[in-house]
């Protein structure tokens, strides 16, 4: 059994690791903000992503919030992301070579709109999130992917 004192001590180290995440790198919600509009203007702009995430998505604000508050949780730990990010991506025509694409996007966006330290800190978050994703769509479809195994990508119907 957990007591309020545990919720208070874990509530406690969440909030002096975000404070000294934000010491370290500047990330900031302004920074999370503007890194996450630019990274899905990219996107939406790309030839090879572009077309899978505007078949699928007809009003780009709530998409952008919903981004936001996903990298202010994964960064900050601020709680505010509230989805299920593998029910979302398991559908769709993806593979490997999607998740290398969004990664070389991500990381040519962190690195031209943050300062280096909170670039690097954000594209080692966007790599496990990768990775995690990439073998959880394969396990809901059925593949025991390995390490350094990667997706092969559906065809979209």
């Amino acid at each position: 059994m957990t007591s309020s004192i545990d919720h208070r001590d874990a509530g406690a180290r969440r909030a002096a690791s975000a404070t000294a995440i934000q010491a370290r790198t500047g990330i900031d919600e302004e920074m999370i903000q503007t890194l996450v509009h630019a990274f899905y203007d990219r996107i939406r702009a790309d030839a090879v992503l572009g077309p899978i995430f505007v078949a699928r998505i007809a009003d780009w604000e709530p998409h952008l919030e919903r981004m936001c508050a996903f990298w202010s949780s994964v960064t900050l730990m601020t709680g505010r992301y509230h989805g299920r990010p593998m029910q979302a991506h398991a559908p769709l025509p993806i593979g490997g070579e999607h998740f290398d694409r969004w990664l070389a996007l991500f990381m040519a966006t962190a690195h031209d709109v943050c300062p280096t330290a909170a670039a690097d800190f954000f594209v080692e978050r966007a790599r496990m999130i990768a990775e995690s994703l990439e073998l959880g769509i394969g396990t809901h479809r059925g593949l025991m992917l390995g390490k350094g195994d990667r997706l092969p990508a559906l065809n979209d119907s």
